[in-house]
């Protein structure tokens, strides 16, 4: 169940009761992929860093260790020790990246291991079995997340096909759900909306996912090339079209601004993989602007990443040490820019969530953006 508890124009304040606990929105959803994330980050770190939901791969975990290991070890949640909510998407995207591997029919998808190369099918009723057996929270719809430009003669007919597909999702969810021996009976299902940048279709779309009274609604296909104001008009124009008693999810997005902006029109669930990515290679987010330790000027920066952060890395250790780390390869190095990356969007979204409460959320968002485009002195 949602329930939108604020609003500041139209960025909502909510709250999202699932089985394995309240998710309060705006959230962004760290990234692990292969049911852990990457820069060697254990679920007892995300408790620290206030993570309130975790998000998995169905494409990869369905690879290895097999969706059936993980239902026969107890589902995803036991198996990496984590109470809390996760969302697993539907393997599309990444089916659909697989351009030269893959051939779309109506029944699904046929495609190539990446790993392998052995020979795979997975359609709407393969890709609900798969969440089903992972157990997560909330599973997403298959879909098909067409390439970025796509023309109108493409978009419509993959548009409707993902609609037929979603319609086949949620049969086959109520039916796992209905199971005997499903681990999680009460899994959650998301649609996805898709048409690209053709506002016309994704108003349509729209309208029709709807009015299957979904547990929740989904941006697909943003932030796939187009340019972000682009993406910003599409999250406009269709948002409101969505059921606003529902979570909307903008997937796959992203920078800290395009999170500003995006909970602005209405979005209130996110995830990327931007932060967790970024801080492998050494590039931290702060309020001033991103930094990247691998510059000689840090060589002798006694300061935390950022002063004031109650992040693990910035609580013990200065620049200068985490730049040693990261010049000498050690993965520690790695692991406390992912901590601190993860702590920062995990607290920018407190702000928000305070600031749309509080109905200050268009100076909040002026202030905070003003504030990345700084750079510091030194």
């Amino acid at each position: 169940m949602y329930k939108v508890l604020a609003t500041d124009g139209r960025a909502k304040r909510g709250e999202l009761t699932t089985v394995h606990g309240k998710i309060q929105t705006p959230v962004f959803m760290n990234v692990g992929t292969a049911a852990a994330i990457k820069g060697a980050v254990a679920t007892t770190d995300l408790q620290q860093i206030k993570t309130q939901v975790e998000l998995s791969n169905t494409y990869h975990l369905h690879l290895r260790p097999g969706d059936k290991v993980v239902k026969q070890l107890g589902g995803l949640h036991k198996f990496m020790n984590w109470d809390k909510p996760i969302l697993t998407d539907s393997g599309g995207f990444q089916v659909f990246s697989l351009t030269s591997l893959r051939k779309i029919k109506e029944e699904g998808v046929y495609f190539n291991s990446h790993i392998d190369g052995h020979k795979i099918f997975m359609g709407p009723e393969e890709s609900m079995q798969i969440q089903s057996n992972l157990a997560s929270t909330i599973a997403m719809a298959f879909d098909e997340c067409a390439p970025y430009p796509s023309d109108r003669e493409y978009m419509i007919p993959s548009v409707d096909r993902t609609t037929r597909w979603l319609y086949r999702c949620k049969a086959e969810m109520e039916r796992l759900n209905s199971l005997e021996d499903t681990i999680n009976p009460k899994q959650m299902l998301f649609g996805i909306n898709q048409g690209g940048t053709y506002k016309d279709i994704r108003i349509n779309h729209a309208k029709t996912i709807s009015e299957l009274d979904l547990d929740g609604y989904a941006l697909g296909g943003l932030a796939v090339g187009e340019p972000h104001e682009e993406m910003y008009h599409i999250i406009e124009e269709t948002v409101p079209y969505l059921p606003q008693n529902k979570p909307t999810y903008l997937m796959g997005v992203g920078t800290p601004a395009n999170i500003l902006e995006a909970v602005d029109r209405g979005v209130d669930f996110f995830d990327c993989v931007y932060p967790s990515r970024n801080g492998r290679h050494g590039h931290v987010y702060t309020n001033h602007g991103k930094l990247n330790l691998f510059n000689a000027k840090f060589e002798l920066d006694a300061r935390p990443i950022e002063e004031g952060c109650g992040c693990p890395a910035c609580q013990n250790y200065s620049r200068a040490y985490i730049r040693h780390l990261l010049k000498a390869k050690e993965m520690l190095g790695m692991r406390l820019c992912v901590l601190h990356n993860l702590y920062f969007y995990n607290t920018m979204m407190e702000e928000i969530r305070a600031a749309i409460e509080e109905h200050r959320y268009a100076a909040y968002k002026k202030s905070k953006l003003e504030g990345f485009e700084m750079k510091e002195e030194n």
